[in-house]
């Protein structure tokens, strides 16, 4: 039983001797990644090692336990731990995206709906800023465009935190992908009708530049002046970047920094995103019917989710989630509805890993 884990385990001790060898760590690249892997595998080699030890122990016990039911209480509570022990290595060992473990890029714009929408996504974003404190993730915006109002027409933001379960930002975040749908009275509406707008989230993980073979030849890079607030440093030089990459035409752009390198740096950073994202998606086209239901969520084109104001509701489309306590999930409480997410996927992975 459990064969799976085997090989894991001895990926596991050799991430561990590695570590332990001084020359690792004179590769910053090479060191996050063998210690990021080494986090991830953890919690199963520590719940595999646990199940083989009661294994053992209860083999022990019900032998005893034939010669005196004096040991039959404790074979019987070796057994119930190892059964919640099964369970949740089942679920370690569950096909997973190998992008769970990463940090994750948050991309925000604003859609139908004019100012209306990008006040909406203003609240998106500050419901996932919230919720990234309440967990103890950090989060740093790359990019933003605002408007007179005070929201977003789009805002490009950084989480970052450690994995648990082998699950970080990403792997936790993945599924909000989408149209995110509102329901409410506009602060520009005069007469009290409720209007409807939308916004657009993509996730999209944020890899190590060796991750994402792009060559410079492929890029289109142009500077210009920034706009909108940032004080005079900012909009008096040619700081902002536009990179276009040639061969799939996604185009990426940033001018939060006042730096022309530290917004090329971040224009990277977010191009590799994309095409990281771009890639999951021509592969998930390609794939089964069962496995597009699972990734089909990081496409903005994909209304998942209302939030309906009169009625204090939320409402994710996708698993039939609903629950009359808006305002908190918009003040960052959004543990229920992630899990929820999580579960489903989990169900579905599961089943795509039975014979």
């Amino acid at each position: 039983m459990f064969e799976a884990a085997a090989p894991l385990v001895d990926e596991y001790r050799s991430l561990e001797a590695e570590l332990a060898d001084p020359a690792l760590h004179a590769d910053p690249v090479r060191s996050r990644r063998v210690g990021r892997r080494y986090a991830t595998l953890r919690p199963l080699v520590e719940a595999y090692e646990r199940y083989v030890a009661l294994a053992q122990d209860l083999t022990a016990a019900r032998e005893l336990a034939r010669e005196s039911s004096d040991f039959a209480d404790e074979a019987a509570q070796i057994e119930h731990s190892l059964e919640a022990l099964t369970e949740r290595l089942a679920r370690l060992l569950a096909p997973r995206d190998p992008n769970d473990d990463a940090d994750a890029l948050v991309e925000i714009k604003s859609g139908e709906g004019g100012d209306e929408s990008a006040l909406f996504a203003g609240d998106l974003f500050r419901m996932y800023s919230r919720h990234a404190e309440q967990v103890g993730w950090s989060i740093e915006v790359l990019d933003q465009q605002t408007t007179d109002l005070g929201g977003f027409k789009s805002v490009t933001a950084a989480v970052k935190g450690p994995a648990v379960d082998g699950v970080g930002p990403y792997g936790r975040l993945k599924f909000e992908g989408g149209v995110h749908r509102v329901q409410r009275v506009p602060v520009t509406e005069s007469q009290g009708r409720i209007h409807t707008s939308a916004a657009g989230v993509l996730v999209m993980p944020d890899v190590e530049a060796d991750e994402v073979e792009i060559n410079p030849d492929d890029l289109r890079i142009d500077v210009y002046r920034s706009s909108g607030p940032g004080g005079q440093g900012v909009n008096t030089t040619d700081s902002a970047v536009r990179i276009t990459h040639l061969p799939s035409g996604v185009v990426v752009s940033c001018q939060n920094e006042r730096s022309q390198l530290q917004n090329r740096e971040s224009a990277m950073r977010m191009l590799r995103a994309r095409l990281i994202a771009l890639a999951e998606t021509e592969a998930a086209e390609a794939a089964s019917q069962a496995r597009k239901s699972q990734v089909r969520t990081v496409d903005r084109s994909e209304r998942i989710r209302t939030y309906n104001y009169p009625e204090n509701r939320i409402a994710d489309h996708r698993i039939g989630f609903k629950a009359h306590n808006l305002d908190a999930v918009l003040d960052g409480a959004l543990g229920p509805v992630l899990d929820a997410l999580a579960e489903q996927d989990l169900a579905e992975r599961l089943g795509d890993s039975r014979p």
